[in-house]
């Protein structure tokens, strides 16, 4: 605060505005507050001034510190209001620092930003997940009608863009914090000295690995791929940082943190963390780079083919399983990224054991699997892949017409139904045919991974298979649904029509 003249000279002022003015602006009587403010600004605050002179009520002035110490995103808010006869001074000047409130509100229009392009990101993964399904089915489709050796090689070229394709979508997914997940406690010492081999290939020679494991080592829940993948692309960030060679080192450690650290929706909050550090030698970024190193489609390698996903993706990733990533770095003395990852006190889980072949399905089953795809494309193959497993299929392209073939007297032997549809979506149809037929096998499809929907399909005893999916992956599905089926006539629910 301080007392001004009315000519807007300082009479007296607190210690507060002294220290939030900084040493390169003392503030003493006789100086013009116009001084505390950058030139663009000060006429504004003149005019503030003025109607405070006046008795007129004024908004506040969102003013900018001219002192050459304050920071680049320092914010101030001034108000002026006139004091009566004999206060010793016509006006007082208060001065609110926003910064820190400024800071919180870029964050929160950052992270509205950011999620916006999530929910795009996700769409976007849906139905290109969609054109990808019909890529593989049909060049799985081309393989079994027999090709020759040079046409087998075209079809493989086929396969590995579409491939290219799902990877690039999995980024997109990653980022969009919407990737399938398959969690499970391990030891984190362990997960990066399992990858180092790999890591080591990926650098080449010319940069050295160093691993700085604690001991005793601490366990994450996490997805063991997407550590792999976090972990790869950090690697991947770091030798482009070193052209000429260098040292990467990855440490990790642990941290009690007991009040949040940081402001906003990126703040670290209490907890007790296992900590992975990966330290390159490199280049360094200068500051004005760390604000939106982890925003999507950024990326300082334009013209070296870069992204712009991979932090965006490493975020991502580590958002998912309640982690929190920072990074540290200066021009010519490298870059460090630190992830905190909540620390768990079980056992480590080994991988789950793969299941073991269903028994197939028989063929000429009589009622028919009932496919419900409203991508005409993908409907078309994924009939032709289902008959060709000896089945017959009845195909609609919404809810809507299957419920009309269910009341025409059809009688499902298993659902296939892809997940986002116009009108009722699949998993409301499944649930709606359950209630019909309780043991009815249902496997859903959707180009959206499976946290993105929200559901928990496996408590239904529905199964869930992302798109894109080659054949095998479909039948095998369904080969699984289906023996859970019962699948002699007599057993059907006698309160249903059979048509047979």
């Amino acid at each position: 605060m301080a007392l001004l003249d009315a000519s807007g000279a300082i009479l007296a002022a607190n210690p507060a505005l002294g220290r939030l003015a900084g040493l390169a602006v003392p503030v003493r009587p006789g100086l013009a507050v116009a001084q505390l403010v950058v030139p663009a600004e000060r006429a504004a605050l003149a005019t503030l001034l003025a109607e405070a002179l006046a008795g007129r009520a004024a908004a506040p002035l969102a003013a900018t510190p001219a002192g050459p110490t304050a920071p680049e995103d320092a914010s101030w808010e001034i108000s002026v209001e006139a004091l009566p006869a004999g206060a010793g001074a016509p006006l007082l000047l208060r001065v609110g620092d926003r910064t820190a409130a400024r800071r919180v509100e870029a964050r929160l229009t950052s992270a509205g930003r950011l999620e916006t392009i999530g929910r795009l990101a996700g769409g976007i993964a849906h139905d290109f997940n969609n054109l990808l399904a019909v890529v593989v089915g049909g060049v799985g489709a081309i393989r079994a009608a027999g090709v020759s050796p040079a046409q087998a090689a075209d079809v493989a070229a086929v396969e590995d863009a579409a491939r290219r394709g799902a990877a690039l979508v999995a980024h997109l997914l990653a980022f969009a914090r919407q990737h399938r997940l398959q969690p499970r406690i391990l030891e984190l010492n362990a997960a990066v000295a399992g990858i180092a081999p790999l890591l080591r290939r990926l650098l080449g020679e010319a940069i050295v690995l160093e691993l700085r494991l604690e001991a005793p080592g601490r366990r994450v829940r996490v997805d063991p791929v997407q550590l792999d993948q976090v972990i790869l692309n950090l690697a991947a960030n770091a030798r482009e940082a070193m052209p000429a060679g260098g040292t990467l080192r990855i440490a990790t450690g642990h941290a009690v943190v007991l009040r949040p650290e940081g402001e906003g929706p990126g703040a670290l909050p209490p907890g007790c963390y296992a900590v992975l550090e990966v330290t390159d030698t490199g280049n360094g970024m200068p500051p004005e780079v760390l604000p939106r190193l982890f925003e999507p489609f950024f990326t300082t390698r334009p013209d070296k083919g870069g992204t712009g996903l991979g932090l965006a993706t490493v975020q991502g990733i580590v958002a998912q399983f309640g982690g929190h990533i920072d990074v540290t770095s200066r021009p010519g003395e490298g870059s460090c990224f630190r992830i905190h990852l909540p620390r768990q006190d079980a056992q480590a889980e080994l991988p789950a054991a793969p299941a073991p072949p269903a028994p197939a399905v028989t063929a000429g089953e009589r009622r028919p699997v009932l496919l419900v795809e409203d991508e005409a494309s993908l409907a078309r193959l994924a009939e032709r892949l289902v008959q060709r497993a000896g089945h017959a299929v009845v195909v609609a392209d919404c809810a809507e017409a299957a419920l009309e073939l269910i009341e025409a007297g059809m009688v499902p032997a298993a659902l296939i139904s892809d997940v986002a549809m116009p009108g009722m979506d699949g998993v409301a149809l499944a649930r709606m045919l359950r209630q019909r037929w309780p043991g009815l096998p249902v496997v859903l499809l959707s180009g959206y991974a499976k946290s993105a929907l929200g559901q928990d399909f496996e408590d239904e005893g529905f199964r869930f298979l992302a798109k894109p999916y080659v054949p095998q992956e479909l039948l095998h599905m369904l080969e699984r649904a289906m023996p859970a089926k019962v699948v002699a006539d007599e057993e059907i629910s006698r309160s249903t029509l059979d048509v047979y």
